[in-house]
């Protein structure tokens, strides 16, 4: 065998088994628990209150809940990485504006049970749903707040289910879509398990919507947020934010916009 069919060879196999390897583990890739419980006063929010619930599937969910009598629960699914101790600082200013906050612990995040996978996520968007509902939360009192990850979950939960609003911070079209970006050199269209296929739901669902995208998002590039955007149905608003990022649009005033949309949605009597 010549030199240079050799060195093919050796390339494919190698390239082979890392393409074995990343579906293996993809996962492991795509999902970054803290797996540690936390209470609510070390997030930075003492009035929360521990709760617990079981998904269809029978896997217990720990997440925090503040109740707010007669105003919009929102209901928050975080991101990949860490748990709901780190989104304290998201539920703060709704809390302090006199809104309802439930920030839903997904399976594998936080003392709560099993490993997360996409479907595992949407099972524990619709316990999380369901258990408002058992307390007599209207739906169209009901606001899903997806971030990063979680606005893959927000958006199927929107499309399964009536609700008064959804809320986007830096939303994908797809985790597909970001990972192929991610990895160039990996087939990842043909391996990924976890799709979170968003763009294509997006114009089903009826509420209206708020999207909130740092213009400097180095993870979901801002065209996401656009495309999203684009594709809603309506009522909808964009909010795309000069000079922020993935993970601070907070210091770039999210929070305020995110306000003004919950008082127009809902405005108080």
């Amino acid at each position: 065998m010549e030199l240079a069919a050799r060195i093919a060879l050796i390339t494919a196999l190698f390239y082979g088994v890392v393409v074995g390897l990343t579906y293996i583990v993809q996962r492991h890739l795509q999902y970054f628990p803290d797996r540690r419980m936390y209470s609510p006063r070390e997030g930075g929010v003492p009035e929360m209150s521990v709760v617990r619930f079981n998904a269809a599937d029978g896997v217990q969910l720990i997440s925090w809940h503040h109740a707010a009598a007669g105003a919009p629960t929102v209901v928050y699914f975080p991101g990949n990485g860490g748990n709901i101790a780190n989104r304290g600082i998201a539920a703060r200013p709704l809390i302090d504006a006199g809104y309802g906050v439930l920030l839903v612990g997904y399976r594998g995040y936080g003392g709560s049970g099993g490993r997360p996978t996409e479907e595992g996520l949407y099972a524990d968007g619709r316990a999380a749903i369901a258990w408002l509902r058992d307390r007599d939360v209207p739906a169209h009192r009901i606001v899903l707040h997806g971030e990063s990850l979680g606005t893959g979950v927000a958006v199927r939960m929107a499309v399964e289910h009536e609700v008064g609003a959804v809320i986007l911070e830096a939303p994908f079209t797809s985790a597909v879509d970001v990972g192929a970006r991610a990895y160039p050199l990996l087939p990842v269209r043909w391996l990924m398990k976890d799709r979170y296929e968003s763009l294509g739901r997006i114009a089903t669902i009826d509420a209206p919507v708020l999207i909130v995208h740092g213009e400097d998002d180095r993870v979901v590039p801002v065209d996401h947020g656009r495309r999203m955007l684009a594709a809603a149905r309506g009522p909808k608003q964009g909010v795309f934010i000069a000079g922020a990022g993935h993970n601070d649009l907070r210091a770039h005033g999210a929070d305020a916009a995110i306000l003004r949309f919950l008082a127009a949605t809902f405005p108080r009597e």
